[in-house]
């Protein structure tokens, strides 16, 4: 049976031993700028609460926007306004992603969170919110049957809460009443933006294009901008057979440590210099057992507690000085570690201490 330890080593070596960067799609890597979402925002009221809705004494706004909302369908409650007590509705933001090349009908999720001091959104109804843009104008108009996915429940001693109940989403909950006009078809110029900036990948990006569609196409003009020269050519069409082109992407050689979580994240690119490592501090661990000392029957004796004091020190004695070689890989560096016995915690503190010493050739993010 192999010991957890070299499974997971081994596990680890079969991991790092396949090819460091594989090719993948242009569309994966890049989007084409000037194409993108726009956010969306509006107030509106849900109604339908089972009594967890604001408190109208507290909430100022639920109880103005709800007289409000009743003098427009014909009903005044505004000489009455200090007697309404319902905790059926709550005041509830909702926002929306109004992704491009949205046409006029169609319809996108929303999401509604309560304003005030609502305790659960569920079993709620969204009356009709418009949604604004950030220029004013209105997107879109919400309204439906809220899901929270959680489930509260209270009793005089004890709650129950799983997820977040004054949170929700109605799919489909909003439909499109505004178009964001952007003519495709007609442009002659576009241009690609690197999700990951690499002067190398947009290089690569440039040439991968010029071979499909002809020399002069494409041109990288930054690590982030690859420029699309498609005069005479159906802009549709072209990106159609872009994005779908294989480019192997570059990295920069960058380690990055989460010291909150423990994790430790390598790129392949990471080289190590000649450098001796040991690992290892003193360790003190006191322990207490109390004992209880009881006397005989009839003695005239107290019972007492007696300490009784464990004390143990560990050296690491069996931590051994290692020496890992100049311009090692990744795979390599991993290997020499975990040979030393380092922990994620360890790691931290020895690749910190390698880059102090110059000897780690890559960039260290801790976070």
């Amino acid at each position: 049976m192999i010991p957890p330890r070299l499974a997971v080593l081994a596990c680890t070596l079969l991991f790092l031993a396949a090819p460091a960067f594989a090719q993948v799609r242009i569309k994966d890597i890049a989007d084409i700028q000037g194409i993108r979402d726009n956010q969306l925002v509006g107030y509106g009221l849900v109604v339908g609460l089972n009594g967890t809705g604001d408190k109208l004494s507290n909430a100022v706004f639920t109880r103005e926007s709800l007289i409000g909302m009743l003098e427009r369908l014909g009903v005044n409650t505004r000489d009455q306004a200090a007697k309404l007590q319902t905790k059926n509705v709550a005041a509830v933001m909702v926002t929306a992603s109004l992704p491009a090349f949205a046409r006029s009908g169609g319809r996108i999720d929303v999401t509604v969170s309560a304003l005030g001091d609502a305790s659960d959104l569920t079993g709620g109804t969204l009356l009709v919110t418009p949604l604004l843009g950030a220029d004013g104008e209105v997107y879109g108009v919400a309204q439906g049957a809220l899901t929270t996915g959680a489930i509260s429940a209270r009793g005089q001693a004890a709650s129950v809460t799983r997820n977040v109940p004054t949170a929700a989403r109605i799919a489909n909950g909003a439909t499109v009443e505004r178009e964001v006009q952007f003519t495709f078809a007609s442009l002659r110029t576009l241009s690609l933006g690197l999700r990951n900036p690499d002067l190398t990948t947009a290089e690569r990006v440039a040439a991968a294009i010029n071979r499909a569609l002809g020399e002069g196409i494409a041109r990288a003009l930054d690590p982030r901008t690859v420029r699309l020269d498609l005069a005479g050519r159906d802009p549709v069409a072209a990106l159609a057979r872009i994005e779908d082109l294989p480019v192997q992407p570059d990295t920069p050689a960058v380690v990055v440590i989460d010291e909150a979580s423990g994790t430790v994240v390598m790129g392949a690119n990471v080289r190590v210099s000649t450098v001796a490592i040991a690992q290892g501090n003193l360790t003190v661990r006191v322990s207490e057992a109390p004992q209880v000392s009881q006397p005989e029957a009839l003695s005239g004796g107290q019972t007492t507690v007696v300490p009784r004091s464990n004390v143990q020190v560990d050296t690491q004695s069996d931590r051994k000085l290692g020496i890992v070689p100049g311009n090692v890989t990744l795979r390599d560096l991993v290997a020499s570690l975990n040979a030393l016995g380092v922990g994620p915690r360890d790691l931290i503190s020895i690749l910190q201490t390698i880059k102090a010493a110059g000897a780690l050739q890559a960039e260290l993010v801790v976070r």
